[in-house]
């Protein structure tokens, strides 16, 4: 027999209707009432962890994830997290970074409608959850969603109210859960375990740094608030215009504020605004000026939220290098990347 610990966070999944709009208020006891039936070979045991919107989901809250992973990890076959939607994606690119390795399934699942409402996805979404987690060759993190198994570093939520709530970004869906049928796409060991595979030893993080800023370009920005971003972020992420490049009235300030620190001291790296085939700062002339003045890290095709996990993960320990800090960022770990870069010399 299979057993399954289900953590529940709350989110809309567990949400109930109040005057002022859906809350999370359904105890882990109340969800048990509403899960589906899974059939003997299954056993499954409820934990709450926290009740409440994911829209307030923290660094510490994940760390409190981790370690009940951690904590139940050699008494289970496998795990599904309860998530609210909206920072869902940010969640599984943290779990897939703080805990690598992992032999056995780690599903993030949540849904769109409260599981307590008559025409609700959350029944189906917590069903095929579970069945994806209690089959042998699931492995590593993943969302679960409407049908979609999807790898914990590639999933972005694209629509805010339909049931086909999360992508896959930049790599084809794992797999597809149809009628509790489970038809893989990918069988990357990452993703999926083979028969003759030997058992691996999960590696498990609980440090993580949350001063890693997320800047989104918009055309005129004024760059006056540049060194005060720096000054309190240890990294700062630009979501830039297309293949990537930064305003050339931006560049005299940004030049100012890095030369007085060193690369690993502030990190600056550049992701895109378009979603799907990344950054290429090589491209044009104005990602090329940028890349020929600063030490800096290109996401390329890792999504945004990869990228921010990432370094929050990776900056956890302020001891290392730039050189090292570049060779974990380019690294690939469950498939958050297919791009091959080389670690760029030091320009500051």
């Amino acid at each position: 027999m299979k057993k399954i610990l289900i953590l529940t966070t709350g989110g809309t999944i567990a949400s109930v209707q109040s005057p002022d709009g859906l809350v999370p208020g359904m105890s882990s006891e109340q969800l048990r009432g509403h899960l589906p039936q899974i059939g003997a070979r299954i056993a499954i045991d409820i934990r709450e962890l926290f009740q409440m919107d994911s829209t307030d989901m923290t660094a510490d809250h994940w760390v409190a994830i981790v370690r009940a992973i951690r904590e139940s990890y050699d008494d289970y076959d496998g795990f599904v997290v309860c998530h609210g939607t909206d920072t869902m994606a940010y969640t599984a690119a943290v779990l897939s970074y703080m805990i690598r390795d992992s032999d056995k399934p780690i599903v993030l699942t949540g849904a769109q409608r409260p599981i307590g409402f008559e025409i609700t996805d959350a029944k189906s979404n917590l069903q095929d959850s579970i069945l994806y987690a209690a089959d042998p060759r699931s492995r590593g993190v993943q969302i679960v969603f409407a049908g979609k198994v999807i790898a914990g570093t590639r999933a972005r939520k694209v629509r805010s109210m339909s049931f086909s709530a999360f992508a896959s970004i930049n790599l084809p869906e794992i797999a597809e859960i149809n009628n509790g049928r489970i038809i893989r796409y990918l069988t990357d060991p990452a993703f999926c375990r083979g028969e003759s595979d030997a058992k691996a030893t999960a590696l498990f993080s609980d440090q993580i740094d949350p001063k890693v800023f997320l800047l989104k370009l918009t055309p005129s920005m004024s760059p006056e608030l540049l060194p005060e971003i720096f000054r309190v972020n240890d990294a700062v992420v630009i979501e830039s215009f297309g293949a990537g490049g930064i305003p050339a009235s931006m560049e005299g300030t940004l030049t100012e504020v890095l030369s007085g620190y060193r690369p690993e001291e502030k990190i600056l790296a550049m992701t895109t605004q378009v979603t799907y085939e990344g950054s290429h700062l090589e491209t044009y002339e104005v990602g090329r000026r940028l890349a020929g003045s600063f030490s800096i890290l290109e996401a390329r095709d890792m999504t945004l939220e990869s990228a921010v996990a990432k370094l929050m993960w990776i900056l956890a320990d302020r001891s290392l290098s730039w050189e090292e800090i570049q060779r974990r960022f380019y690294e690939p770990i469950a498939k958050d990347t297919l791009i091959e870069v080389s670690p760029s010399p030091r320009t500051r």
